[in-house]
Order: C-alpha cells, then sequence, then structure tokens
C-alpha cells in the first residue's frame, strides 16, 4: 500500500487532496447526520458550490443519502469509511509520525487521527471511536476484566461508540465526579459503557478534591465505598484523559495558593488528578478515592487520549509523568509534541 501511496503522491497529488476532501464530508455527515448542505459547508469550511459537487458524487457511489431532515451515511459508506480512515493516515504520512512518536516517547502504540479537535469536534469523536475499538478488542478474549474510566468530553466520544459483548467486564470510574456536566463524569462514562457491553459497573460517590482528613473518613465509615475503591484498584486496563493544568485546576476549584503552586513549579498537565511539568515532575496530585499515579504501575494497559494544539504540551507532560502504553491523539497535538521535543535537543 505504500508504494501506491507514493506513487498516488507524484503522478496524480490532486487525487490525494480529493480523497481526503471527500474523507472528510463522509466523516462529518457520519458524525451529524441527518445534516443538511448549508451547515455541513459551514463546517467544513467549504462553499456550497464546492460542497455539492462532492456529495452529488458520494450520493452517486452510493455512499451518500438525503432525506428530507438532511444527509446521512448509507451502510455501504460507513464501511468505505472506516477502510478509508487507515488510508488517510498513509496518505498524510501519519504513520511515520505515529512510529517516530511511538519511539521518542516510549510508548508501544500511537494512534494519530487528522485533524485537530481544536478546530474541529468531529475529531474528538474521531478519537473516541478510535479508543473505542481499540477497547472492544482488548475485551475481545472473553475473559474477566475491571476497566477503570476517567471522565472528560473525549471518553464520552468513547462511550457514544462502543459496541460488543463482554459480560464478564466490570466497568468502573478512575476516579470520583468532577464539575456540574453530569454526561462527562467518570461513573456516567462507566454506565454507558457497561451497558453497551452488556457488563457490570460501580459507582464511586465520592466527589474528586475532598481534603484528605474527609477522604479518610469516609474509607473508614463506609464499607461500601470502600469496596468500590478496592476494585476500582485492582483494574487491569485504565483509559483517561488528559487536560491542560490550568483548565482542570478551574474546574476542580483549587484553592489560590495551590494554583500559585502549579504555575510556580511549571504544571502544564494533568491526567487523574496528577498534575504535572512539561519535564515529567508531578507537582501536585489531588486527593481521591480512586486510582493515584502509583496505582498505574500495577495497570496491564494504560491508555491515554486526547487531542489538540492546545493540548501538546499537556500530553507529553502526562506521558513523561506516567506509564502510558497506548497513546491516542490527533494530527495538531501529534505535530506540536514532535516539535516541542526536536526544539529540546
Amino acid at each position: 500500500m505504500d508504494n501506491i501511496i507514493n506513487l498516488q503522491k507524484k503522478i496524480v497529488p490532486e487525487l490525494s487532496e480529493l480523497l481526503v476532501l471527500r474523507y472528510q464530508v463522509l466523516r462529518q455527515v457520519s458524525h451529524e447526520s441527518p445534516i443538511g448542505r448549508r451547515a455541513l459547508a459551514n463546517r467544513l469550511g467549504l462553499s456550497e458550490r464546492v460542497l455539492r459537487a462532492q456529495v452529488d458524487f458520494l450520493k452517486n457511489c452510493g455512499l451518500l443519502n438525503f432525506s428530507p431532515l438532511g444527509m446521512y451515511v448509507t451502510d455501504e459508506g460507513e464501511e468505505i469509511l472506516k477502510e478509508l480512515a487507515d488510508y488517510v493516515r498513509k496518505l498524510q504520512d501519519l504513520s511515520s509520525l505515529e512510529n517516530l512518536l511511538s519511539e521518542k516517547l516510549n510508548i508501544a502504540r500511537v494512534v494519530i487521527i487528522p485533524g485537530d479537535c481544536d478546530q474541529e469536534d468531529v475529531v474528538k469523536r474521531e478519537i473516541g471511536r478510535a479508543a473505542a475499538g481499540i477497547l472492544i478488542n482488548l475485551l475481545s478474549d472473553g475473559e474477566e476484566h475491571i476497566v477503570a474510566v476517567s471522565g472528560g468530553t473525549t471518553m464520552a466520544a468513547l462511550a457514544a461508540n462502543v459496541s460488543g459483548s463482554a459480560p464478564k467486564t466490570v466497568v468502573v470510574p478512575a476516579r470520583g465526579g468532577l464539575g456540574d456536566n453530569v454526561e462527562d463524569q467518570a461513573n456516567t462514562i462507566a454506565s454507558v459503557l457497561a451497558r453497551k457491553f452488556g457488563a457490570r459497573y460501580k459507582q464511586l460517590y465520592v466527589p474528586d478534591g475532598v481534603s484528605e482528613e474527609i477522604l479518610n473518613s469516609i474509607l473508614a465509615e463506609d464499607t461500601t465505598v470502600k469496596s468500590v475503591v478496592e476494585i476500582i484498584r485492582n483494574a487491569d486496563i485504565l483509559v483517561h484523559g488528559m487536560g491542560r493544568a490550568d483548565t482542570m485546576a478551574r474546574r476542580r476549584g483549587l484553592a489560590p495558593d495551590i494554583l500559585q503552586k502549579l504555575e510556580k513549579e511549571g504544571a502544564v498537565g494533568e491526567a487523574i488528578g496528577q498534575y504535572c511539568s512539561l519535564d515529567g515532575k508531578v507537582v501536585y496530585v489531588t486527593n481521591n478515592a480512586g486510582l493515584m499515579v502509583n496505582d498505574l504501575m500495577h495497570i496491564r494497559k494504560v491508555i491515554g487520549i486526547g487531542g489538540g494544539k492546545s493540548k501538546a504540551a499537556a500530553i507529553l507532560a502526562v506521558i513523561r509523568a506516567s506509564r502510558q502504553d497506548i497513546l491516542i491523539t490527533d494530527e495538531a497535538a501529534a505535530k506540536d509534541i514532535t516539535k516541542i521535543i526536536t526544539e529540546e535537543l
């Protein structure tokens, strides 16, 4: 396939651009169907005239269809879209970037989605879809598993794309609740995943960031919470998001003195309550009944997901501060991570 792609780039480079454009059209419609032509043109930053030619072509190929409510991708289109995802990665030379980051970051597998989820929300959904596929594959062995999941919008995208059967699996939140957006919280994502897998799940009703005194009191007096915490700390698979330290600190409502400490010590990234600097030093950890930094060493498979150019330094900091087996990110973050590493040399 690589030879074919190289020939295509040299002889008909315009064909590569057209293929990527049609892939983007299919991908956007797949995630937002039914969608009208004007709304789709706005999402993709195209004129309606240019878009019309592409959707008409895709319709004639049997990949798109129209209804009174808008466009949607046909079953054949969905199948081709899955195959195109890998082809487009190779076409844009993202496979080489995946291998480079895998080597530089000492991560067994890196998956890069085309685009920038800071600019296109559909890219975040594609990261979630890719993560869902990897998780489904890990659970397909029919063995017993405990899957711990964090919260966040990218994790919610993972939950939305999961399907399959894993009745021997238990899904648990990696940590307690955070913020007011219930659908993005770890408890909700754990329950959605479990329902789609036909699996069991446990909930952790302890807010993230409570004082150590309150946390110890809860664990001493509430046997239900204590038993859930024991299950969480025996997880063999962890799927977690990665965020900017400043954004997550504001969401958690950390005290002014802690915010000053984070800024002073150069915290740029955050994952499962740990705030870390670009060189991989953990500078602060929030109290929680769930997973802590040290617990990651005992988990068989750790999967980190997150993207966007604005999160590049945050993702790199988290990777350096903790063990990651699989990274799923986007093109913009991957290229910026590479740039940061190169500039450090």
